[in-house]
């Protein structure tokens, strides 16, 4: 699968990539590696993203997820 999306990868391991031609953070545990078609996530902020025809959309907003540490 090639994904059409242009994301990297920052030196504090920290996802990001272009959607809708803005800069938006993907996640840094939560991100799926490899990405593949179908995988769906939600970042430390609550934003909820799904990988679609190798595009990834932005799905929503929700709560974001609590850490038990």
């Amino acid at each position: 699968m090639a994904l059409n999306t242009r994301i990297w990868m920052t030196g504090s391991l920290d996802w990001f990539g272009y959607i809708d031609d803005q800069e938006t953070f993907l996640g840094h545990r939560s991100f799926p590696n490899p990405p593949e078609e179908g995988d769906e996530w939600i970042c430390e902020s609550g934003d909820m993203f799904k990988i679609v025809d190798g595009e990834i959309i932005k799905t929503g907003h929700t709560d974001p997820p609590k850490k038990y540490w």
